[in-house]
């Protein structure tokens, strides 16, 4: 099994030979500065209970956390969106590692981001994913857990010179993005499990989510 790490390492190292020097060299002054700066004073953390929500998937259809969490935990995934290369290695090692064993625990898994619903399912459909995504308007959802964050303008330009303008695949048009995070919710909306990643090459691994769920009470 290939860790998310180790694919994280070949993207990165497939950026720098192939991408202009000066656009590598923002992204990596912007994870330097996100690491340092570290997870946001006051986020999610084990314990706390998640208020009730309701978000649209891939097809338009709202689907709640009380249905996300009505036969056992719920393995909720924050990423950035379909544009972002570490989070596509994630949602597709997800769906390989992670998705086949969930059974086990009566686990739902679900992908969350801030782009449009038909932007989701172009997301899910391009990565095979048969797991829930989710569209979170607004980052109104992950804002509300302290998960969010701005990315600097340095970024968002060298973003563009690549092509990618990520307020074009967004209802409201902004540049605010969640940091890569997973939780485990229970049937109670108790938070079970939390793994922030402010530096958003990161990720959480498959075998971590599984190990965290072989801790709960079944």
């Amino acid at each position: 099994m290939t860790t998310i790490a180790e694919q994280a390492s070949e993207v990165k190292a497939v950026a720098a030979s192939r991408l202009p020097a000066e656009v590598v060299a923002v992204f990596e002054s912007d994870q330097a500065a996100l690491a340092a700066g570290g997870v946001p004073a006051g986020a999610v953390s084990v314990g706390d209970t998640l208020a009730p929500f309701a978000l649209s998937d891939a097809t338009g259809q709202p689907r709640t956390l009380e249905e996300l969490t009505a036969d056992g935990p719920a393995v909720i995934v924050f990423y950035r969106g379909g544009w972002c290369p570490y989070c596509n290695v994630a949602l597709r090692t997800y769906q390989q590692d992670l998705l086949p064993h969930l059974g086990a625990y009566s686990a739902r898994l679900v992908a969350i981001s801030p782009e449009t619903p038909d932007t989701s399912l172009s997301t899910q459909e391009k990565a095979e994913l048969t797991y829930t995504v989710l569209s979170d308007p607004g980052v109104e959802l992950a804002s509300s857990l302290g998960l969010t964050f701005e990315p600097s303008e340095e970024g968002l330009a060298a973003q563009r010179k690549l092509g990618v303008d990520i307020r074009t695949t967004r209802a409201d048009g902004g540049t605010v993005l969640p940091m890569p995070t997973v939780l485990i919710v229970d049937r109670d909306r108790v938070v079970r499990f939390v793994d922030i990643h402010p530096d958003y090459t990161g990720r959480t691994e498959a075998d971590g989510i599984l190990a965290a769920l072989q801790t709960l009470p079944s």
